[in-house]
């Protein structure tokens, strides 16, 4: 420490993101680099803000854009669309309350023009039933398997 070095060192002037190699440069903080206030939230435990706060100055964040606002001043240009008042009439009249829904008058899910994923479900077992039928064979196989193999069969033709 003679000559003036070790210790810990504050660049004056950091930069955003380092360079590779011998272009690299530190990037932590400095006057240049402002940081978030610390923030405490009320309530809690006695000594909880106090722990709250050591925490935060020991690890500072970054300044974040937009500073100290408000949420709801973040939100002050947004207009929420307003949909029918509770209890209104409906703006559907002829449309029953189990449309798109699989059962009762109305179209029902295929409406929505989805592939059906029971379907899909079912050729990829339908590879499968070569193997399911020799399980369904074998001595002590499960009623269960051999249902699953004579379902297989009844829907595949």
């Amino acid at each position: 420490m003679a000559n003036g070095h070790g210790g810990p060192r504050t660049p004056s002037s950091p930069a955003p993101v380092s360079g590779p190699g011998s272009l690299s440069k530190r990037t932590d903080g400095s006057a240049a680099n402002p940081k978030q206030p610390v923030r405490v939230p009320t309530g809690g435990a006695y000594g909880d803000a106090t722990q709250l706060a050591q925490a935060q100055a020991g690890a500072p964040m970054a300044a974040s854009p937009g500073g100290d606002q408000p949420a709801h001043s973040l939100l002050a240009g947004l207009a929420i669309p307003q949909g029918p008042a509770f209890g209104a009439p409906t703006m559907q009249p002829d449309t029953p309350v189990t449309d798109g829904a699989a059962s009762g008058p109305g179209a029902g899910p295929e409406a929505l023009g989805l592939p059906v994923q029971q379907d899909q479900d079912l050729q990829a077992l339908q590879a499968y039933l070569p193997v399911f039928e020799h399980m369904a064979n074998q001595p002590g196989a499960s009623s269960s398997m051999r249902n699953l193999v004579r379902d297989l069969k009844g829907r595949a033709g």
